[in-house]
Parts: structure tokens; C-alpha cells; sequence
């Protein structure tokens, strides 16, 4: 009973809240199935499924809440969880931003749940590994991968009347491809919510260009470089950026968006309208993404709606809470389930074409924040960096390390190409002018 239908859900959560004493009562029902397999040295490693499904119930007296979770569905252990989380509450201390729960909610229709991934068998899985395999013996390299499916869904209820259900289904590939001597490393990651989408041989393909190509790497010099990031290379700092741009916090001072009021000035302590990026930019949320779909509802149960978040590169809106939505006297704008951002219309080998010299990076990885202020992180460039010089790739370079703000890297755009799906978000590959490489990396 892992998956529930919305009936069976609803029909659960109602006799949850038959049991609740409480002034207010939210029920959170999460279930999953799914399976994967691990590649290692070109062959299978390990292989499994999985399944759960998770209550949680929070009650809550005056402004005294408790939560208590269960995987167990019998009457006599919701019952249970429900008095527990009503005894927690009324042990708790009183929580002074606590805010009444949102009663019935109208949400629109998203098309999250693809038959096909929910249908994935282990020969499935099986073949999609040997199709990643096959290609890179031949070429006389070492594979690992790693597949990864699901079949999810969320179920809110309350005491208000409020009730959303939503069913997903998602699927994860990565594959590195290295030389036999691990002089030469490839890497590349593909995630759908129909994996009809997904082709392992078509991206292990790109792997072992890649881990072939970037053997007997060479050094060069760190300073700032026209670089040109692929998805990978680009995502985690886009994400950063998305995660810092919440209200409080830009009110509280603690954030990019913080703006300094001085003495006697009176409005908002933060950016909201202002320009901060090219205009090229626009990054924005939207549930009914045909490629990234998301949820129709936050996981308080409040409506998801296509926003944008940044457009024109001006800070369009901002994520809340209730209650600094109300504090403020503001609108409630919950975070988005994922982002996509626009791109345009160079592909990447012309986006190389049209670059005198530069940096090609494959992705980045082990990044971490400096700055929250300015949003500075560092990291490492992976799995293939090469030099482009006149319009071509002209070898492969050692990793640098990197020193950069997603802002910075927003305000530096030469080009964008077409947005691809990558960790649940829509991202473009990118042409940077003047990022900041500061020093070598002996990694491959």
C-alpha cells in the first residue's frame, strides 16, 4: 500500500483527524517505491528496491504544536501517533510566529507521474546499466554508474478542510568513465520524470568523449577566464543563489539582498524591483513545466503558481513565510518546487566556435559558500576541463580551483543556449567573461 490513490489517501487522513483533540490538526502522508543499480570497474555492483510510507501529524494548542511521526496504519497506531503528537504539543514551548492553518485550496492540474517510470522493472535497470557498460569496454575504460527510479506522493489534510494530493514519478543517472591509468575522467548525469527520456548509452557516449579527451591535461595559469559552463557546471551555483533569496532573511540584513536604510529612511529592507543581473536573465518557477513539473503546492499545503523570480534581470518576488508575509504586510510567496531558467538560442559548439580563447568546465563539485553577503563560493572544476583557443578545444587543462558569486557570474553572460533538465531544475549552458579560477587541482 505504499502508493496510494487520492481516495485511499483521503479516505486514510480523515480517519486520522477523527481522532485529534487538538485546536488544529495537519496530517503529512509521504509514501515511495522504487529501485537502482550500481555500476563499478564495468560491472554490476549492487542492486535493490525500496518502499515506505511515512505519517506525520502535527497538533497544535494555542500556540503550542507538536509533531509525531508512523509507519504503522492499524487504528490503535493512529490513534496513537495522534495523542502523541498532542501530548508534545502541550509540552512545547509557545511559539510566538506560530500561524493558523490554511483551509481549502484550489490547485491545478500538473502532469508530475509518467506510467513508464512507475512500470521500470529490474531488467530494466539491468539493460540501462549494460547499455552504459558495453561502450566503455570497448573503448578500454572503467565505468561507474549509478540508476536510480521512483514513484512517489504527498498528501496533505487538516482540521480546516484543506486537502492536496500529488503523485510523482523521477529518475536519476550518472555515469564517470575514466582511463585505465585514471589519467583521463569523463562524467555526465541525466534526471526525468518519464523515463522514456532517458538514453544511458547517449550519455555514457559523452563521458567517454570526455574521459578520453582529457588525458595528459597541462597546466595553466589561474586568473579570470571566459569560461563556458555546461548545466552541471553552472546548477549548484544558480542553486545557492535561489536558496539566499528569501525575504527575512534580505530584511534581517543577512543576505545579497539586504539593503542599508539610513538614518530616518523609511521602506523596504531589501531589493525587491531592483536590477541586479543582465537583462537576459529570468529565472522563474512554474508547476506545469512540461520537462521539470513540480508539485501544484508548497508543503504547508498553499497553492504553486508559475512565478518569476527574476526577469529582466530585477528581483520580481521573493520567498516567505506566513507569518513575515504578514509581519511585513506583504503577499505570501511560497518557494517554487524547482527553476528553470531561459536560455537562448547558441548550442553549445557554437557557443566554443565563437570563443578566442577560453575554459570549457564540465561541472563543478565540492562547492562551498565564502560570503553569504555577496554570495562568494569556491569549488573545484571535474571530469573534463579543457582549453578552447580560436573557436576550438585545443587540449585538455588541469582542474582549478575556483573563487566566484553566482551575481557576479549573472552580471558577466556573453551567451545562453537551450535549457536542459538537470537535478530536477531547467538550466542553459552559459559563456562567462572574467571567471575567477585561483588556483591548480591535481584531481582528475
Amino acid at each position: 500500500m505504499t502508493i496510494l490513490t487520492e481516495q485511499h489517501a483521503k479516505k486514510l487522513l480523515q480517519k486520522v483527524l477523527s481522532f485529534s483533540k487538538a485546536d488544529e490538526c495537519e496530517c503529512n502522508l509521504n509514501g515511495e517505491v522504487g529501485g537502482n543499480i550500481r555500476t563499478a570497474r564495468n560491472t554490476v555492483s549492487t542492486a535493490g528496491e525500496q518502499s515506505d510510507l511515512t505519517l506525520a501529524v502535527q497538533s497544535t494548542f494555542g500556540k503550542r504544536t507538536g509533531v509525531a511521526t508512523i509507519n504503522e496504519f492499524d487504528d490503535a497506531s493512529l490513534m496513537k501517533v495522534v495523542k502523541r503528537s498532542e501530548e508534545l504539543a502541550k509540552l512545547a514551548p509557545e511559539n510566538p510566529e506560530n500561524m493558523p492553518i490554511f483551509g481549502p485550496q484550489k490547485y491545478s492540474k500538473t502532469n508530475t507521474a509518467f506510467d513508464s517510470t512507475s512500470k521500470v522493472t529490474p531488467d530494466y535497470r539491468a539493460q540501462a546499466a549494460e547499455d552504459s557498460i558495453k561502450p566503455s569496454k570497448a573503448n578500454k575504460l572503467v565505468s561507474s554508474g549509478f540508476l536510480q527510479d521512483e514513484t512517489t506522493f504527498e498528501a496533505i489534510m487538516n482540521s480546516k478542510g484543506l486537502f492536496a494530493y500529488n503523485k510523482a514519478t523521477n529518475v536519476d543517472f550518472s555515469v564517470t568513465i575514466r582511463t585505465e591509468d585514471g589519467k583521463g575522467s569523463g562524467w555526465a548525469t541525466r534526471d526525468y520524470s518519464d523515463i522514456n527520456l532517458l538514453d544511458t548509452k547517449e550519455a555514457s557516449q559523452i563521458a567517454i568523449e570526455k574521459s578520453l579527451g582529457s588525458v595528459d591535461a597541462k597546466e595553466m595559469e589561474p586568473g579570470k577566464y571566459t569560461v563556458i559552463l555546461e548545466p552541471a557546471a553552472s546548477v549548484g551555483l544558480l542553486g545557492r543563489l535561489m536558496g539566499a533569496m528569501g525575504q527575512r532573511q534580505a530584511d534581517e540584513g543577512r543576505s545579497f539582498l539586504s539593503k542599508k536604510l539610513k538614518e530616518g529612511e523609511t521602506g523596504a529592507k531589501n531589493k525587491h524591483g531592483e536590477k541586479m543581473f543582465d537583462e537576459r536573465v529570468h529565472i522563474y518557477s512554474d508547476p506545469n513545466h512540461p520537462i521539470a513539473p513540480s508539485a501544484p503546492f508548497s508543503s504547508d499545503g498553499f497553492p504553486r503558481s508559475k512565478t518569476d523570480w527574476i526577469k529582466g534581470g530585477v528581483i520580481t518576488n521573493m520567498p516567505n513565510s506566513p507569518y513575515w508575509a504578514k509581519h511585513t504586510d506583504t503577499e505570501y510567496v511560497p518557494r517554487g518546487g524547482s527553476f528553470i531558467m531561459a536560455g537562448g538560442d547558441e548550442s553549445l559548439a557554437e557557443m566554443i566556435k565563437n570563443t578566442r580563447r577560453g575554459v570549457l568546465v564540465t561541472r563543478l563539485w565540492y562547492i562551498r559558500a565564502l560570503d553569504p553577503q555577496t554570495l562568494l563560493q569556491t569549488g573545484l572544476t571535474r571530469d573534463g576541463t579543457f582549453y578552447i583557443e580560436n573557436g576550438k578545444i585545443k587540449y585538455p587543462i588541469k582542474n582549478f580551483r575556483f573563487n566566484e558569486s553566482p551575481i557576479v557570474m549573472l552580471n558577466n553572460i556573453e551567451a545562453l543556449g537551450k535549457p536542459e533538465r538537470i537535478n530536477g531544475n531547467m538550466v542553459p549552458p552559459m559563456k562567462i567573461r572574467d571567471f575567477t579560477f585561483s588556483s591548480l587541482s591535481d584531481a582528475v
